[in-house]
């Protein structure tokens, strides 16, 4: 189960839940009933009723189902000729809501009795609740029905209003279903009101400009004042302006609202778990106030308007400002290692798994490591501003095509705190602003490191270049800053790459799993094959580029060749698992996946027929990160180096080479197995773009008339 956000607390004591569900949710937008949102809904609601909630639906629909069914009524009795006219909606709204409150009740009392589960229908007016029989009444029904396990379903009683538009008048008790969900959460005494929209929550401005931010905790003193709305909702007459109102006045009233999507699998089931979606209104909201939720927008604009400070300056004195870097971390070397010993302290008393304590850890040897790849990105050549292409398009008339940054840079990584320093000194020479979220297992290391690093920082840059990111639940809002973030690059686990790219707009850039392959052929040199196996697992076992499953040709298990391997790992305390083949063989256990990413003394086995075969394994369970063949037969070496399609493919050598140090990147933001921008160890290339300048004199297009084109290929030099 997700962890609970803190603001969420209150949802553990919550029994009592009214649901609202929209108009903009009940239908598609050509008017048809959503059936696929309405059977979540109904699953959702089965599931909590199951569970103890006691569930009561107010619904919104019935004009628009009546609309859509009247529509189609006169079409079928509609003669040629009358299609041919043009025909306006000229239905009265009480008719339709007359027939699609029936046809609504319908299709819900059908999908909940398909769950087993027993619903009931109620239509009130607003003039009934002046009346305190009928709310007494009203409470004891619908008490009775909660008792039985039956599921309430309300809805204003459109059909028979006597109330005009713009309905919002000063004797009226409720105004649309949004204020009657409310009204009915106070008067029935719910612990949660949860208000079903077709947006994701409340944001500060229109949901459709990039621009606008979701606002995770309202605060009346707060946003009440900062908040433009958009549009009303398509088909109710309602919208997020009506669920604001309702939601405020119940909240202050005492019942705790939360809007969320409507059209989001699950996410009523969510909320009561306590995630952080959607906007939650409390009355003690104001007690709650993040600061990280407030600056995360402005954390990314200060590390953009850094970066263009940055960037201007010359290429000495970005590299003296690596160099400073380095010398912080030298003279900081003993607080450096007293954070990390205490991170590594609590992570082994959480329990947590051996290969990410492994991954925690900065040895001094690590310390020194960083620092020499601080200074040698000092060293490098300028990567801003090289000239990549020059041509003379006319007389006169010059176009180049030259490197630049990237702009702001967004780093979620999990367990090492080594990758900060990289990734920091990486942004530094490629002139990139830079968000950083570690995880929290390494908190107390990445903020000493973050400190010391930003301190080297000069005034004309400033510290706001580097963001350090402390709150997970500042993420949400991160990923939703396109318009500011120019790239997402996370480093852990599948899950997480795949969290991120399904929850973003920004590029992201990375990889997945280190399912590493060692391929030995039936020509290797074992001494030598048994070195590169032995580093391969047993140097980093943690690191994504070690070696997981080691493939050996078939001949290899005749000859002796199979055997050697195999004793050199069992030395080494390696675990072995194996395919169909290796495990009949060798008598091991059998792997439950070849697509596993073991991360310590653990790897599978298999037993192959020639390299193709070796080959083809790779392709189908492979992670397109790094593989190796062991062999002495060119031909055999030409072909798996250039058929294998991962981001790095090595003959005779550990796959523990694949880093951008051991490149002569001098560090690495990450490892990208994908296709697009960069690929492999991810040094400063892969951290900057490009752009076009062209230097004219006065030329105009003119249609083509003006302009003789020579399109000729001129020396990157002028």
């Amino acid at each position: 189960m997700p962890i609970m956000d803190p603001t969420r607390e209150f949802v553990k004591s919550v029994k009592r839940v009214v649901v609202k569900v929209g108009t903009a949710v009940v239908t598609r937008s050509d008017g048809r009933l959503a059936l696929g949102r309405l059977g979540d809904l109904c699953e959702q609601l089965k599931e909590l009723n199951n569970k103890g909630y006691e569930v009561i639906l107010v619904t919104s629909g019935a004009v628009g189902v009546g609309r859509q069914r009247l529509r189609y009524r006169r079409l079928a009795n509609s003669s040629f000729s009358d299609l041919q006219r043009v025909q306006g909606d000229d239905h009265d709204g009480k008719a339709c809501a007359s027939v699609g409150q029936s046809s609504l009740m319908a299709l819900y009392d059908t999908m909940f009795s398909q769950l087993d589960v027993t619903s009931s229908q109620l239509l009130v007016n607003d003039g009934f609740f002046r009346d305190a029989d009928f709310r007494k009444q009203l409470s004891e029904t619908v008490n009775s029905l909660l008792n039985l396990r039956v599921i309430p379903i309300f809805n204003e009683n459109d059909a028979v209003s006597t109330r005009k538009a713009p309905y919002e008048d000063s004797s009226g008790i409720f105004w649309d279903n949004d204020s009657l969900a409310g009204l009915l959460a106070l008067e029935l005494k719910a612990d949660l009101l949860v208000l079903l929209s077709d947006v994701e929550g409340l944001y500060n401005g229109p949901p459709s400009d990039p621009k606008s931010k979701l606002i995770h905790t309202y605060v009346k003193e707060i946003h009440e004042s900062e908040i433009t709305f958009g549009d009303k909702s398509r088909l109710g007459r309602g919208g997020m302006t009506a669920k604001v109102n309702a939601a405020v006045c119940a909240a202050y009233a005492g019942t705790p609202v939360i809007i969320i999507s409507g059209c989001v699998t699950d996410n009523i089931i969510r909320v009561l778990h306590g995630e952080r979606i959607g906007t939650v209104f409390h009355k003690d909201a104001h007690l709650w106030i993040n600061t990280q939720e407030v600056s995360a927008r402005e954390m990314a604009v200060a590390a953009r308007d850094s970066s263009r400070r940055l960037q201007v300056l010359s290429s000495e004195e970005r590299s003296q400002i690596l160099l400073a870097v380095a010398d912080a971390l030298e003279k900081n070397e003993s607080i450096i290692k007293s954070e990390n010993e205490a991170d590594i302290v609590a992570a082994e008393e959480a329990g947590y798994e051996k290969s990410l304590v492994s991954r925690l850890a900065l040895k001094p040897e690590k310390i020194s490591s960083l620092v020499r790849s601080v200074r040698m990105l000092a060293d490098m050549e300028e990567p801003i501003g090289q000239i990549l292409k020059r041509t003379e398009l006319a007389d006169n008339l010059t176009l180049e095509k030259i490197t630049c940054p990237l702009g702001v840079i967004l780093i979620i990584f999990e367990s090492r705190p080594d990758a900060l320093v990289q990734i920091a000194a990486l942004a530094i020479r490629s002139g990139n602003g830079l968000l950083l979220k570690g995880g929290k297992e390494a908190k107390r290391s990445n903020e000493i490191l973050h400190k010391v690093i930003t301190s080297a920082f000069p005034d004309t840059v400033g510290d706001k270049l580097i963001g350090l990111v402390t709150s997970r639940e500042a993420i949400p809002d991160l990923l939703k800053l396109n318009d500011v973030i120019d790239l997402v690059v996370p480093r852990g686990s599948n899950k997480l790459v795949s969290q991120i790219k399904d929850t973003t707009k920004i590029p992201v850039l990375g990889h997945s799993d280190g399912i590493c392959h060692v391929y030995v052929d039936k020509s290797a040199n074992i001494d030598i094959a048994k070195k590169i196996v032995k580093d391969a697992k047993t140097d980093y076992p943690a690191a994504c580029n070690a070696m997981e499953t080691l493939l050996i040709h078939k001949d290899l298990s005749s000859n002796g060749g199979l055997d050697q391997l195999v004793t050199e790992l069992k030395i080494e305390g390696v675990e072995l698992y194996g395919g169909p083949r290796a495990s009949a063989l060798l008598n091991i256990p059998e792997t439950s996946s070849f697509h596993h990413e073991y991360s310590s003394l653990a790897l599978a086995i298999e037993i192959v027929d020639d390299v193709f075969a070796a080959i083809e394994h790779i392709h189908e369970y492979g992670s397109s990160h790094t593989e190796c063949i062991v062999t002495e037969d060119a031909e055999v070496a030409e072909a798996f180096l250039h058929q294998v399609d991962s981001a790095a493919v090595f003959h005779n050598a550990s796959t523990r080479f694949c880093d951008g140090a051991r490149f002569g990147l001098g560090a690495e933001v990450g490892i990208s197995t994908s296709r697009i921008h960069a690929r492999g160890p991810v040094g400063v290339e892969g951290l900057l773009t490009t752009k076009w300048i062209l230097r004219g004199n006065g030329q105009v297009v003119d249609a083509d008339h003006g302009v003789t084109y020579t399109h000729k290929e001129l020396p990157l030099k002028a």
